[in-house]
């Protein structure tokens, strides 16, 4: 028989802002290798046409609006994702925001500091928490996968908020590796560079960012979600079975240059 560890048919994947963007490339990229998917956004039109493309690889889908920085919306969504979908086998916690019209640490105020950890790190936890629980009382293992950035590692002035999210998820994915491998569920951070998404269209879009930036990026592009599929389903497979604790950078040689 061949080696074919990379077949995820029977496992089920959710994905958080799975509805576009990084989280649009993990979920088709599972889907594609026989995976089921629940993707969760806020924005009900594009659940509807990130669930419409998804089916298209012929797996069941379930798309549900869900504010991951509400714990009882976090909770209803997952008792909904397993009683529609049966399980959950990986979670991607990937939803977040970035900071907004910031110009300086020394002028930021609190609400924009909580809006930022509301959903990049308390709806982290919450995802996690929630989906963890169900792996541990289901047994079988599973893991958990949070997208980070390599604002965790690297300076980002003016983004304090989001950096300390983005390192939190880091420490927080570690803890959880030591912590639940017993039960067979590993944890991982991805640190994505500059990706041209929605939530980026702002930045990436303007010259300075192509002439200042670009250069920068030794692959001469900025990546895409489609980039993050294949970690995807490396860390949902069998094929990582004995990996855990580990942060992946996606970046394109960004921070090597």
């Amino acid at each position: 028989m061949s080696y074919q560890p990379f077949d995820l048919t029977g496992q089920v994947a959710l994905v958080t802002g799975g509805n576009s963007g990084i989280g649009l490339g993990m979920a088709l990229a599972v889907a594609a290798a026989g995976a089921d998917v629940a993707i969760w956004g806020t924005n009900a039109a594009k659940n509807d046409a990130a669930a419409e493309q998804l089916r298209g690889h012929g797996r069941r889908v379930l798309a549900l609006r869900c504010d991951v920085g509400n714990e009882a919306a976090v909770d209803a969504a997952l008792a909904e994702t397993v009683g529609a979908l049966g399980r959950v086998d990986g979670c991607f916690a990937n939803a977040g925001v970035s900071g907004r019209g910031v110009t300086s640490f020394l002028e930021m105020t609190t609400e924009e500091w909580n809006r930022v950890l509301r959903v990049n790190l308390h709806g982290a936890f919450y995802t996690f928490r929630a989906a963890a629980r169900h792996m541990v009382a289901r047994g079988g293992g599973g893991v958990l996968v949070g997208t980070a950035s390599l604002a965790a590692i690297e300076a980002a002035p003016r983004s304090e908020h989001y950096a300390a999210t983005k390192g939190g998820m880091i420490s927080m994915v570690r803890a959880m590796a030591v912590e639940f491998a017993r039960h067979g569920v590993r944890a991982h951070a991805i640190l994505p560079g500059w990706i041209e998404t929605d939530m980026t269209a702002n930045a990436v879009g303007t010259e300075g960012f192509r002439t200042k930036v670009l250069p920068r990026v030794p692959m001469r592009r900025w990546g895409t979600g489609a980039d993050f599929g294949g970690i995807a389903v490396y860390l949902m497979s069998a094929a990582s079975r004995y990996h855990t604790g580990d942060t992946f950078v996606i970046d394109g040689g960004y921070s090597l240059f």
